[in-house]
């Protein structure tokens, strides 16, 4: 079952109350306080983790707590912290405070931690509190509560080219052709219900990662058919194939409507470099022309077929030279900001 949300609660550990004590040893004239401080409580960390691919454990779950710091003793004895709690997602997801719907952080490579709430700071004992006039206190602090909040989790598919298209448009057909995925196919709308991701693997070591969303339809950024839950999905790709099957009965105004839907979504989705590929050419008669279409920003046009396999090298290489051309304007660009930082 694919996850892609979740929404939990988090409690960090209490810190652990400072105590009351006085020394009562043999040879010690007089004594004094020796109450310790109590122990921190414990952080709730997100880690990034490349063995997980959705967000089912937090479906079984919602409220997750770390463990509280223990309480000080005499003799001068702090209390031990408490161990932070790692919760494990899969790289790629960002967490939303649930409240005010604002950015906590996002992970995007496999290890990457983050802090969501800070266990609170343990009390101090009676020791902390003798002076010079009070020798003799009973004074001692409380652990401070740890943080609480309710976050809501979103998983974003981490791939290099990203299918758009309305359902039966072909791509699911391409991915399995051109990947070692095994989506589910048939010949009715909406037989991707959820996506899917391949690796595309190349002559001289080549590979990009292609994901594969359900079907877009008219009124999706509405929410309309599946694709507005799954459009963020490729909101971190570095391209586009925007596919239209050859059979449709407008393929200029499919198209169009899918641009449309990618600029109702996100400005930022629709400003993706993309190409777009005529699916479904070998249904078409022998020597017959391609539809006219007129793809204004568009890299290319390729016609294929996912069936027969034709044209499918020619897409592949388009996709991974654009993808590579972004690839390396990323990283001039970091190393512009490296050179440029004080």
């Amino acid at each position: 079952m694919f996850i892609d949300r979740a929404v939990i609660e988090i409690v960090a550990g209490t810190g652990g109350s400072g105590a009351e004590a006085f020394r009562r040893e043999a040879g010690v004239p007089r004594g004094g306080p020796s109450g310790g401080d109590g122990g921190k409580g414990g952080d709730v960390h997100l880690m990034a983790d490349a063995q997980l691919t959705t967000l089912l454990d937090f479906s079984y779950r919602r409220v997750y707590k770390a463990p509280r710091g223990m309480h000080g003793a005499g003799s001068n004895c702090t209390g031990r912290s408490g161990e932070d709690l790692i919760l494990r997602v899969p790289p790629g997801t960002v967490a939303y405070d649930a409240a005010t719907d604002e950015v906590v952080g996002e992970l995007l490579v496999d290890g990457e931690t983050m802090v969501l709430a800070r266990g609170g700071r343990g009390g101090r004992g009676n020791a902390r509190f003798k002076t010079a006039t009070n020798q003799a206190p009973t004074r001692w602090e409380p652990g401070e509560e740890g943080e609480e909040r309710t976050l809501r989790l979103e998983l974003k598919l981490i791939a290099d080219v990203g299918l758009v298209g309305e359902p039966n448009a072909g791509k699911s057909t391409l991915l399995s052709v051109v990947t070692a995925a095994r989506p589910k196919i048939a010949a009715y709308p909406f037989t991707t219900l959820e996506p899917n991701l391949g690796v595309v693997r190349l002559t001289d070591y080549r590979s990009f990662v292609i994901a594969d969303i359900p079907g877009i339809i008219e009124g999706a950024h509405e929410g309309k058919g599946l694709g507005h839950q799954f459009l963020r999905h490729i909101e971190r790709t570095r391209v586009l194939l925007v596919m239209v099957p050859v059979d449709s009965e407008d393929v200029q105004g499919e198209y169009d409507r899918l641009r449309s839907e990618l600029e109702a979504y996100s400005v930022d989705l629709a400003a993706t470099p993309f190409c777009v590929g005529l699916s479904k050419i070998d249904i078409l008669p022998p020597e017959a022309p391609l539809p006219e279409l007129q793809a204004d920003g568009a890299l290319g046009v390729y016609a294929f077929s996912g069936v027969s396999q034709q044209g499918v090298p020619e897409v592949l290489a388009a996709l991974w030279s654009a993808s590579q051309a972004i690839v390396k304007e990323e990283r001039r660009r970091e190393q512009d900001e490296e050179w440029w930082t004080p």
